[in-house]
């Protein structure tokens, strides 16, 4: 297979082999026929076959699989889940087995639900509990600890159910977007909390240690604190335990409480599952799919699947004995947006909703198809009595599929495995494939890489540059006006069926982003990755439409970011900045700007506080005061230096505000009814001030003096790119997590 560039990089940092000098000893051949070796357990047959199916381009195992697969680690899987109960043994006995799966490459799940709450009785100590939120602030601690594979820190989960006495803590405990960075956080919820929210009722806070109703509160406003700090930062996201417990396929082992750390795959405690894409985008024929193409490659990697969990070696006797009675796998896709533009489909239209639920149909279907007939060949996942198989009580809406014939075969021929698909993030395995990531839009069509002496190359996505070539409209100064914002649909060159089709992910409405989840959802056992992206605009009321709508379409959970939202985005698309090594270079002073002035009274006397703008925002701050001299004067020139320095390195405003306000000094002042306490505050206070007047609110506090008419950009309105730590370069959001499309590092 031929690879790109990117994928190279990708591949040379994090899969190939190194010797104990840190060179690297293998190649995309070596690695894959290292993989396939592995894999098939000394059958060349299937030796040839895994390479062959590998080598194409049409699938890839999860991460683990291609990191670890014939080393001394041997350990595959990516997802895992814990229990937590309600003792100090098993809190730290948990904390040591997670210690053992982040040291070994994997991300791990909990529900904290079963911890009672703070303050109350522990009769083994006559004391008091510390409550789940002290200890989640333990686990992350001890997350830092721990490189995740020896690389990087593990990635968790965190479930707290709606009803816990604790509930608006866990809600806010990320408010602060320093604490509990190894965490994404959801809130489990219920069909019949999330009818309470509708009808506007009340609802039970009920403690895990004595089952007793602690206090009522109304669900409605539960809802609005969720959706509010989502809206602030993307966090919690919210997941919908009913509707993954009805789909749980073996609910005689209790309930499913929590998820791996990417929300994609419900498991009960000590269960881990071993997952894989099939590249869509290989499928594309003659303006359709191939259909027969398809199915060869679906039953393939159902079998490459399955024989990973055999060849596993798990951290925990207890993981890898549930695995093995249940054998779960997560067969998924990526490149779906890549297939659409192949097809010119548009990503938001009918017609893709349609084929999302008949392509996911076909891959569920054929994978249950191949997975009995190695139940036949093998024998069944060993709990498959009592299981949904066996009950008949798996539920599948037919488009083109008999489901009635093949679940009824099931149930005589039994199933190997409880799960057979899964729609998982794709970062890393989708960029070694040049494709796009799982079921995601792209996020921008065209990106900038910077090189040496400060050169940038630009890369165009490969469908989207063949169209503009088949047109004659391709140039380097379009794919750079398109590298400004990633999107094409303010360029007026571009056509508007163009436009239609490739579209980007902060071009798509939030109500398409959930419609597509929900089409791949319905025919999927396990959950669906994805992120409802949101502009920098969105209101709090949009969100709560979405986390509503998500509920509404039988979606299994749902992830949101608002762009621009974090602290951590701290560039923005067309902002011109030198990005080098990882260090960030302030933009240019333009020769003309234009602002606000305004007149603050504080202990020193009177302040004039100029913030000018630019066309990206606020981008410089002057401070005058009487005839104030000496290190007064100094002082203030050096607020007003570094404002300025940060505002054009677009660190956000906010930011800039809260480290001002509130520093005191011997001598406050009262202006117009706010206490100024000392001169740094007063310029934090102007700042706010410059802040509500492009939100438009009201303003009273102080005597504005306008030195243009001219209208101001908000802060942060454009579409916001994060800057890789290892190489300098933009970082999407995408799939609930931060990945770097160069070098492919991500966060999670």
């Amino acid at each position: 297979m031929e690879l790109s560039e990117n994928a190279l990089i990708v591949l040379e940092r994090r899969y190939f082999r190194k010797n104990e000098a840190g060179q690297t000893i293998e190649d995309w051949e070596g690695m894959i026929n290292r993989v396939a070796s592995n894999i098939a357990q000394g059958s060349k047959d299937k030796e040839k076959l895994y390479f062959e199916l590998l080598d194409s381009g049409m699938f890839l195992p999860n991460s683990p699989t291609l990191m670890n697969a014939g080393s001394d680690l041997q350990q595959l899987s990516a997802c895992f889940v814990l229990p937590i109960e309600d003792s100090m043994e098993s809190i730290f006995e948990t904390l040591k087995n997670a210690a053992l799966i982040h040291k070994s490459g994997g991300g791990t799940g909990f529900s904290f639900n079963h911890l009672r709450e703070a303050n109350a009785p522990v009769r083994s100590t006559n004391g008091v509990s510390s409550g789940p939120i002290s200890f989640l602030k333990v686990y992350n601690a001890a997350t830092d600890a721990v490189k995740q594979g020896g690389t990087r820190r593990g990635a968790n989960m965190a479930i707290l159910n709606v009803d816990h006495p604790q509930i608006l803590e866990f809600i806010q405990c990320k408010a602060d977007p320093k604490e509990l960075t190894n965490f994404n956080i959801s809130v489990g919820v219920s069909e019949a909390y999330m009818q309470a929210v509708l009808n506007d009722n009340d609802y039970d806070l009920i403690s895990p240690h004595s089952g007793k109703v602690i206090r009522r509160l109304k669900a409605r406003d539960v809802f609005n604190l969720i959706v509010e700090m989502a809206h602030r930062n993307g966090e919690p996201g919210i997941i919908f335990l009913d509707k993954i417990n009805a789909a749980n396929p073996t609910p005689k082992l209790g309930r499913i409480e929590s998820t791996n750390p990417c929300g994609e795959q419900p498991l009960l405690p000590y269960e881990a599952c071993n997952l894989g894409s099939i590249n869509l985008a290989k499928f594309a024929k003659d303006g359709s799919i191939d259909w027969d193409k398809l199915q060869s490659v679906i039953r393939l990697s159902v079998d490459f699947l399955d024989d990973v969990i055999d060849c596993s070696r798990f951290p925990l006797p207890q993981i890898d004995a549930l695995v093995k009675a249940n054998r779960k796998i997560g067969l998924g896709v990526m490149g779906w947006a890549d297939l659409l533009f192949q097809l010119e489909i548009p990503y938001t239209s009918e017609e893709a909703i349609s084929l999302a639920k008949e392509l996911m149909e076909f891959i569920d279907f054929e994978a249950k198809q191949r997975s009995m007939e190695l139940a036949k060949e093998k024998g069944s996942f060993p709990n498959f009595p009592d299981s949904i198989y066996d009950t008949l009580s798996l539920k599948r809406e037919p488009i083109k599929k008999d489901w009635d014939k093949l679940l009824s075969d099931i149930k005589q021929n039994g199933i190997r495995n409880a799960t057979v698909t899964t729609i998982a993030p794709t970062g890393t395995i989708s960029m070694i494939l040049d494709t796009s990531s799982g079921i995601e839009p792209l996020f921008s069509l065209v990106y900038v890489k910077n090189v040496m002496d400060g050169e940038k190359l630009i890369y165009a996505n490969k469908y989207f540059q063949t169209a503009l070539e088949r047109e004659g409209l391709i140039s380097p100064e379009l794919l750079s006006q398109v590298s400004q914002t990633g999107s094409i649909k303010d360029i007026k060159e571009i056509p508007e069926r163009f436009k239609q089709i490739y579209q980007t992910a902060l071009d798509i409405t939030p109500e398409w982003h959930i419609r597509m989840q929900a089409a791949f959802q319905k025919y999927t056992d396990n959950a669906v990755s994805k992120t409802i992206n949101f502009p920098h605009s969105a209101t709090i009321e949009d969100i709560s439409k979405a986390y509503q709508l998500a509920w509404e379409l039988g979606c299994k959970g749902i992830t949101v970011y608002r762009d621009g939202s974090r602290e951590d985005q701290v560039l923005s698309s067309g902002i011109k900045m030198t990005v080098s090594e990882g260090k960030v270079a302030p933009r240019s002073r333009p020769d003309v700007t234009y602002g606000l002035t305004q007149r603050l009274e504080t202990g020193c006397g009177h302040m004039y506080v100029t913030i000018n703008s630019d066309e990206f925002g606020a981008c410089e701050v002057f401070i005058q005061m009487g005839k104030v001299g000496g290190c007064a004067s100094a002082q203030l020139e050096a607020i007003a230096r570094l404002s300025s320095l940060a505002l054009r390195s677009n660190v956000k405003l906010e930011s800039i505000i809260r480290q001002l306000k509130g520093i005191r000094c011997p001598s406050p002042m009262w202006h117009n009814g706010t206490l100024i306490t000392s001169c740094g505050d007063a310029v934090g206070q102007a700042l706010e001030n410059f802040l509500k007047i492009h939100n438009n609110l009201q303003v009273e506090s102080f005597h504005m003096e306008t030195e243009t008419d001219s209208h101001i950009e908000e802060p942060g309105a454009k579409s916001a790119i994060y800057v890789c730590p290892d190489c300098g370069s933009t970082v999407q959001h995408l799939e609930g997590c931060l990945k770097c499309p160069v070098c492919g590092w991500s966060k999670c």
